[in-house]
């Protein structure tokens, strides 16, 4: 759920441009994915904390703009920007994420 909102909010402050409001269906459900994998297949990321960030620095922005090809997502701050700032993002996001899967 809070991919979701993370998402949505970066739409609507646009950073994504989205054909559908506030969010497509079909990254919803990419969430639902990546948060069935968190507690087993990216376990390995969580300990030490470096190594969530890392594959969050740079796993986030690819599948970002992978996606956003194949998908017809709009960057209305161009490529080199959104990467960066999901970068940014993501290498603080994924750890978080994968320290609460970890506590359930």
């Amino acid at each position: 759920m809070a991919g979701c909102l993370l998402d949505a909010s970066l739409g609507a402050l646009g950073v994504f441009d989205f054909a559908q409001k506030p969010l497509p269906l079909w990254l919803a459900m990419l969430w639902l994915v990546l948060a069935s994998g968190l507690r087993h297949s990216l376990a390995w990321a969580r300990r030490p904390i470096w190594y969530g960030a890392l594959l969050g620095l740079f796993g986030g922005p690819l599948a970002y703009i992978a996606g956003a090809t194949q998908a017809g997502v709009g960057l209305p701050l161009g490529t080199l920007c959104t990467a960066l700032l999901l970068a940014a993002l993501w290498a603080v996001w994924m750890p978080i994420i994968l320290r609460l899967a970890a506590s359930r």
